[in-house]
């Protein structure tokens, strides 16, 4: 291990235009080497060559979140590098089907993906942290995480699920020095998946109807840098025309 070296783990990394990338792009301006997973190598090659192309530590890791033998070696080489700090919890699957459509399988692979990845990642960061007594694990959440809409029963539990865990970690980890927390993302982001996917919901938005990328970033360095006499477990954020 590099004795001064800090370490962090963005798992959910896709887009160069996304929150994992966006997230992974903010902890290595802070000094972090940032260990970058997700399911595209070009992908999360080309956001590690844009975090090094700005003067930051990034390294990109293929690894499926559903995957225990997967997730464990991502950890162990992050903690070969240094002392890791921080683990941010942002894969999901947002599956949208009328429950009598629904297919078990697609129902299991979205509650394997939001909540048994969240998990197993969660489980890793508990024991690389717990001897040293501090670090951070946060989780993005979502709408689904508090209500279940029509059409969105598998989301829903995998979201609700995943709110679930982080909950039950943070009031066993805390004690520990371990600050674990939740932030709801309520509503669309201004990412690359929802100008691809669905352009007429970036239309109807509307200026500042979506939440910029930068923002939430500037959400979840807030919560990581809290001072542990006042930790917070749970934010959620949205944009000021969204209802709730």
């Amino acid at each position: 291990m590099s004795g001064g070296t800090r370490t962090a783990i963005v798992v959910g990394v896709g887009a160069e235009a996304g929150l994992g990338a966006t997230l992974g792009r903010r902890l290595a301006q802070t000094g972090r080497h940032v260990f970058l997973a997700g399911r595209t190598a070009a992908r999360l090659e080309a956001v590690a060559a844009a975090i090094g192309e700005r003067g930051g530590l990034a390294t990109a890791i293929v690894a499926d979140a559903t995957s225990e033998s997967d997730v464990g070696r991502l950890f162990d080489t992050a903690v070969r590098t240094g002392t890791l700090d921080c683990v941010i919890y942002n894969a999901g699957n947002n599956v949208s089907k009328p429950i009598r459509e629904l297919e078990a399988k697609t129902f299991e692979d979205t509650w394997r993906v939001g909540c048994l990845g969240g998990f197993l990642v969660g489980r890793e960061a508990a024991r690389r942290m717990v001897p040293g007594g501090s670090g951070t694990i946060l989780f993005t959440g979502a709408s689904a995480s508090l209500r279940g809409r029509a059409t969105f029963a598998a989301f829903a539990a995998a979201k609700a699920g995943l709110r679930a865990v982080a909950q039950s970690m943070a009031r066993e980890l805390g004690p520990a020095g371990i600050h674990v927390a939740h932030i709801v993302i309520d509503g669309g982001i201004a990412g690359e998946r929802l100008r691809m996917n669905r352009p007429e919901r970036v239309q109807q938005a509307g200026e500042d109807g979506l939440l910029d990328l930068e923002a939430i970033a500037d959400a979840f360095l807030f919560v990581l840098e809290q001072p542990r006499s006042a930790w917070t477990h749970e934010l959620d954020l949205r944009p000021f025309k969204e209802t709730f």
